[in-house]
């Protein structure tokens, strides 16, 4: 299905040397995005402490993932109907400007309405740089490049956790928002000199009713399950079930749209590759228990543990490292073999046995095998995450690759956002309810219990007399251990979807040179040392006149 038309420019030439600078200005863009989220899983704890917002700190979290969520099959169907250049600076303004009013916000619910702006940018980051990296690199070739984009990921898991122990710990929680605005301004000008995109215009009206469905189905998805756990509302209130119904009658609105659509912003034809299907699926399964994992092991860290913010930070740092190494090994396995289904299965039995570890945690767990837990879990996650996508984009036709990549990471993210809201709502009503028992038996009053637990931070705890603070670190550790059970299902579920994956071959072909949009190869190579000697000939002297 033809949606957009080239310009009338001349086919941009993929050589290998414009195929790396436009690979920098990706990384750029997801060192923006990487770094913050890592600073601030760090610096929750004493945020949500000092804005006393520690019974809504899932807020937080929901916030930016539900933004991203939402706009995330926007940026890939933009992107493939009007080109991915534009997209990706506004991505990166956006992101920024939001990180400005994140550190100025006065209270808990302007921070929540910033962050969700913030998610409103790196969900265009996100998307792009993938989609983009289709564009210029063969599937075949793919896997090599997911090196550089490991090491991104490395340099902030160990860049992130100190910036914001060391923003805690001796400056403010606001200098982890405050961080980004440099990068982003440097990622903005690298990508605004050397991300050199062809440009498009739209031949079909713009989706606006299926933006708009999707996105109220995205929101009283989350709200139904936010508000079914949680304590002032439940799953008896009628708001909750308000949400539940315009869940429902969004998606039904929505699929009839879709159908008559002439440009659907998700096209159901999609849902007929069984391919796409079978990676979006495991994507899904995955998002609901590793975000909710990952989301709430540095608040464990810090609180459970009794350690630092830098220290809590750095803990996560084996994680990465598990990550960065399998995703990088499967990377270059992938494209000297051509093989990609062993890795998901592999990737799920690794994971789903460090959850089942991670349900022993307790404020006695040795630091040394807390690492050991987090090293095995990003090991498996990392041969998983980089290889669904991959097989999504290779599965697609060339005009759809950032529709494609957007629709698996979106039911990744819904997945992710139910995870959280849902796990962390356990958490969180678990948490208020052993909190709220230690300080009323050490003699405060029910109020101000109350008021003791929503300001609770690091900080706080460590001038708490010893059994208050023992019975507060017993707490943490209560409230979160036996939350990994309710994932490990999820997880299974990934597994047996990974059994069940078609293997194909992998594309030899640029989506930009399949598209008819860019020359690669031998061909650029040589049309590019044409031009320059052309060029200079034309500014040699000529001797015969």
């Amino acid at each position: 299905m033809t949606t957009a038309s080239a310009s009338t420019e001349q086919p941009l030439l993929l050589t290998q040397r414009r195929i790396w600078i436009i690979f920098a200005a990706l990384i750029a863009g997801m060192l923006l995005s990487s770094l913050d989220q890592t600073i601030v899983s760090t610096a929750m704890p004493t945020i949500v402490g000092q804005l006393g917002g520690v019974e809504h700190q899932v807020w937080l979290t929901t916030a930016y993932l539900l933004a991203t969520t939402i706009v995330m099959p926007v940026y890939g169907k933009f992107g493939d109907v009007l080109g991915r250049r534009n997209l990706f600076l506004v991505a990166i303004a956006l992101f920024t400007i939001a990180s400005i009013g994140c550190a100025v916000a006065g209270d808990f619910t302007q921070l929540i309405i910033w962050r969700a702006v913030q998610g409103l940018g790196g969900g265009g980051l996100m998307i792009l740089s993938q989609a983009i990296i289709a564009d210029i690199v063969p599937a075949s070739e793919r896997g090599k490049y997911l090196g550089p984009l490991g090491a991104i990921f490395g340099l902030s898991a160990v860049g992130g956790p100190l910036l914001g122990g060391f923003f805690v710990d001796h400056l403010t929680w606001q200098w982890a928002f405050y961080i980004n605005i440099p990068v982003g301004i440097a990622a903005f000008a690298i990508a605004w000199f050397t991300l050199k995109l062809p440009s498009k215009k739209a031949t079909a009206p713009i989706d606006i009713l299926g933006v708009i469905l999707l996105s109220a189905f995205t929101t009283c998805l989350i709200f139904f399950t936010d508000f079914g756990g949680d304590a002032d509302q439940g799953w008896d209130s009628p708001l909750t079930w308000a949400f539940g119904g315009g869940m429902l009658v969004a998606a039904l609105l929505f699929v009839l749209v879709e159908a008559r659509a002439k440009d659907p912003i998700i096209p159901l034809s999609l849902f007929r590759n069984p391919i796409f299907v079978n990676a979006t699926a495991i994507g899904l399964t995955l998002g609901l228990g590793m975000f909710a994992a990952i989301g709430f092991v540095p608040t464990f860290l810090q609180m459970s543990s009794g350690t630092s913010a830098a220290a809590s930070g750095l803990l996560m740092l084996p994680m990465m490292v598990g990550l960065i190494g399998t995703s990088i090994a499967s990377g270059v396995i992938i494209t000297r073999t051509g093989r990609y289904k062993i890795f998901p299965i592999i990737g799920t039995l690794i994971t789903g046995a460090a959850m089942v570890a991670m349900t022993t945690l307790a404020a006695t767990t040795p630091i040394w095998l807390i690492c050991v837990y987090l090293f095995v879990f990003g090991a498996g996650l990392g041969l998983i995450m980089q290889v669904v996508v991959l097989v999504v984009q290779n599965a697609v036709p060339a005009s759809e690759i950032g529709t494609a990549t957007s629709t698996n990471n979106y039911f990744r993210e819904v997945g992710a956002s139910l995870g959280v809201a849902v796990f962390g709502t356990i958490f969180t009503t678990r948490l208020t309810e052993n909190l709220l028992s230690v300080f009323t038996d050490a003699g405060a009053s029910p109020d101000d219990a109350a008021g003791a637990t929503a300001t609770l931070d690091p900080q706080t705890l460590a001038q708490l007399p010893d059994a208050v603070r023992d019975g507060i670190v017993t707490a943490y550790a209560d409230a979160l251990a036996p939350v990994f059970w309710y994932l490990l299902p999820f997880v299974a579920i990934s597994f047996v979807l990974s059994l069940f994956l078609k293997e194909i071959p992998l594309s030899d072909v640029a989506g930009l040179v399949a598209r008819g949009e860019a020359i690669g190869g031998e061909e650029a190579e040589a049309l590019e040392a044409a031009q320059r000697s052309g060029t200079a000939a034309k500014a040699a002297p000529t001797l015969t006149e």
